[in-house]
């Protein structure tokens, strides 16, 4: 592996679970920045906006600022600008502020799924799909399956994406991890290229397999969500036991 010039992060499962840090994780980001590493934490979390992020890390003791965070969410308000459009948000409360200040929201164009938790249900996701058959694109904040919080594994909104996939006949453009274009938009942000940095996450889809497709390297960690046997599915990938193995390894 060459010198690497950059590290990105995921949160959930790599520095936290829940609201705890993870043990050592505070350290070893710390590590990175006495390091002078430009760092970039790159989330689907899209149940809390990015204000409500920085604090909840800041109580545990993570000192990261603004300009570091890369999410899902803010790419796909992103594009929602650039492309003129006025979403239909199947999204959670948490993140309703971060989009209405922003967008227009009135008779709707597009259809925006994050994690919308209990507002997965029937009316929320039929208004979806009848906006999907209408000719509406379908945007998501990633199409994870699931997450971990609090010790347990929790659907995602991948399997919601899914289901209106189906349902409407059409294809889900993903704008969060795996996506290609994802990691590329947090490289160019950090300017520099896939092959100078090192992606370290728990999610052996999103965040390892995602990260080599776009080119970077990558570092799959046993602690939040992954399971046994992760790392048979990506067999060129790092592994360690937790991120401060990770830093301590292979920084």
């Amino acid at each position: 592996m060459p010198q690497l010039q950059a590290i990105l992060l995921d949160i959930s499962g790599v520095l936290c679970d829940g609201e705890q840090p993870i043990p050592g994780a505070v350290q070893a980001v710390r590590q990175l920045q006495d390091r002078g590493y430009p760092l970039r934490l790159i989330t689907n979390t899209s149940r809390q906006g990015l204000t409500t992020i920085q604090r909840q890390l800041k109580a545990m003791g993570f000192e990261v600022q603004p300009e570091q965070f890369f999410t899902a969410p803010r790419a796909v308000r992103r594009y929602l600008q650039d492309h003129g459009l006025r979403p239909f948000c199947l999204i959670h409360p948490g993140l309703e502020e971060e989009f209405a200040q922003w967008l227009d929201q009135a008779d709707p164009d597009a259809v925006v799924v994050g994690d919308a938790e209990m507002r997965f249900d029937y009316e929320h996701l039929n208004r979806a799909f009848q906006l999907l058959i209408g000719g509406a694109p379908l945007i998501c904040m990633g199409d994870n399956r699931y997450f971990r919080a609090q010790g347990a594994l929790h659907l995602d909104a991948g399997p919601f994406v899914r289901a209106l996939e189906y349902a409407a006949g059409t294809t889900a453009l993903v704008l969060g991890k795996p996506s290609a274009d994802f990691f590329a938009s947090a490289l160019d942000d950090m300017g520099v290229r896939a092959d100078q940095a090192l992606m370290i996450g728990d999610d052996v889809v999103a965040d390892i397999i995602g990260a080599q497709a776009a080119g970077l390297h990558a570092c799959l960690v046993r602690t939040g969500k992954y399971r046994q046997g992760d790392e048979s599915q990506a067999p060129e990938a790092l592994v360690a036991a937790d991120l401060a193995e990770a830093v301590a390894r292979y920084c």
